[in-house]
């Protein structure tokens, strides 16, 4: 089975626009939907608190503690696609940052869910 970490905006789970780290992105990789293109097991859920400086470390930190290297890492849909969206970066420099950090695939957002 296909192992996976999520990245959340933390903005938004403290917030409660919908989305406490919860149940859609765990649901959508267990089912295989949305972004995850099997089944998937979520080993780790990273939550990015602004301005995201601590994302990349915090990623790492989660596969070294969890001592499982994961397939690919997911930017959740709501930091994907938050509006408003991140002041400090776009979706695409985390992903590329967190890639250079790991040397994991990162994919943009994480289920299609309303």
């Amino acid at each position: 089975m296909k192992k996976a970490i999520v990245v959340g905006c933390g903005s938004y789970m403290d917030a409660g626009y919908g989305c406490p780290g919860e149940w859609r992105c765990l649901k959508a990789g267990a089912m295989g939907e949305g972004k995850f293109d099997e089944p998937t097991q979520i080993i780790g859920f990273v939550k990015c608190e602004c301005p995201g400086r601590a994302a990349a470390p915090n990623v790492g930190m989660t596969i070294k503690l969890s001592g499982v290297k994961p397939d690919a890492i997911f930017l959740s849909s709501c930091m994907a696609g938050a509006k408003p969206d991140c002041p400090y970066s776009t979706p695409e420099e985390k992903a590329k940052i967190i890639e250079e950090k790991t040397g994991i695939p990162v994919i943009l957002g994480t289920h299609d869910y309303k």
